[in-house]
């Protein structure tokens, strides 16, 4: 066995109900905190309102900055660390999806150092300790934010969408309260559970994986193909609902480990070129063909999932299963309603020459079992445009 390291600080509260407790915990990192969320609509008013009363409650006074976008960009995050330094903010809670999690961890950084958190991305000597704690409240079950040092934010200006890495930004507490996923609407619950999926597979592929970050994915992977149809047919199933929070969360801690790989890179690009499609379109439209592009590359770890999406799997050899499985992936996307291509996101085949020629900005194309050219990402892509 090799050697690895695994590290996740991060304290997780998890259970139904358990969000009634974020007055108490916010309390352990001070008592002025800025609530970093989307705009109030219908659905999200009374949660608003029940964490700003807790908070209150316990003697912490919160300012709330409700302009996060999906694909958070560098001035939405500039707007709310001014916010938090004018407040004089002790902690930052992000209440929300990735988008407002990922804002959250940004914020954190910006309001306590110099520049922009943009100056802090991945491939820098990242945030110092400074950075604001952050408690985080996921509203989705997907993007594993809650347990993650990834914030990921886009640079408009320079077309560009990137991520700060480092683990001054794990959030100090992760609060995972299943009921908050119920109202999530098909569409999201469908992107979100598919993008959980897509965090544990990826980080059980990785070049950088380890026998931990394998065995807590390969559970993940059986609870989302489980689980996932069950609330996108039924998003009142609170038991599945529950078991798809933890998905997402344990998608976070293998994430954070192990990196994710080729889809989740030029996903960023897709983002970062064409801010109205979320991440979760952008993984699902690339999946068939990065399925098709890697599987000889780790034949038995492709069988191994082939066979939690079709146990029929089971009688046929690892080869034979591994091909397969890209087959049974499709029919799992379909099942969801996820059957879809770059042409009816509104990418062009323009944007497709840009995010093929960004590809390598970001290294999780190096975690994937086959490392693919530009020219092969560009092929790769172009596949992805038009689906039958």
């Amino acid at each position: 066995m090799k050697s690895f390291n695994y590290f996740a600080p991060t304290e997780i509260v998890f259970g139904c109900g358990r969000v009634s407790e974020i007055g108490g915990l916010a309390l352990r990192f001070g008592k002025k905190a800025i609530l970093v969320t989307v705009p109030e609509f219908p659905a999200v008013a009374p949660l608003y309102k029940k964490i700003k009363d807790k908070l209150n409650e316990a003697g912490v006074e919160i300012i709330h900055y409700d302009q996060v976008i999906p694909n958070p960009t560098t001035e939405v995050v500039g707007e709310g660390a001014k916010l938090a330094r004018k407040f004089g903010a002790q902690l930052v809670i992000g209440l929300g999806g990735g988008s407002s999690m990922d804002t959250a961890k940004a914020i954190a950084v910006e309001a306590t150092h110099p520049g922009t958190a943009w100056d802090y991305l991945h491939y820098t000597a990242g945030p110092s300790e400074k950075t604001l704690p952050i408690i985080a409240i996921g509203t989705t079950a997907g993007t594993g934010s809650q347990t993650t040092p990834c914030a990921v934010i886009t640079n408009t200006a320079k077309k560009d969408k990137s991520a700060i890495w480092h683990k001054n930004i794990f959030p100090r507490i992760a609060i995972v309260d299943p009921e908050l996923t119920v109202s999530m609407p098909k569409s999201v619950t469908a992107q979100t559970g598919f993008d959980a999926f897509c965090h544990n597979f990826e980080a059980y592929l990785s070049v950088n994986t380890n026998p931990l970050v394998e065995a807590l994915a390969l559970d993940a992977i059986k609870i989302v193909v489980e689980n996932l149809p069950k609330v996108f047919a039924n998003g009142g199933n609170i038991e599945a609902r529950s078991k798809m929070a933890w998905a997402d969360t344990l998608g976070g801690l293998t994430n954070a480990s192990a990196g994710v790989t080729l889809p989740h890179g030029l996903g960023m690009q897709i983002g970062g070129h064409c801010p109205h499609v979320t991440h979760g379109q952008a993984l699902a439209a690339q999946y068939p063909e990065f399925t098709r592009f890697t599987w000889q590359s780790a034949v038995e770890k492709f069988a191994a999932v082939g066979r939690i999406f079709n146990p029929a799997l089971n009688n046929e050899d690892d080869k034979s299963a591994a091909e397969k499985s890209c087959e049974a992936i499709d029919n799992f996307l379909k099942k969801i309603d996820l059957w879809i291509d770059l042409k009816s996101l509104d990418v062009t085949k323009e944007d497709i020459r840009e995010i093929a020629d960004c590809g390598q900005v970001l290294g999780d194309y190096k975690n994937n079992p086959r490392i693919a050219t530009i020219p092969e990402m560009y092929d790769l892509l172009m596949r992805c445009y038009e689906r039958k």
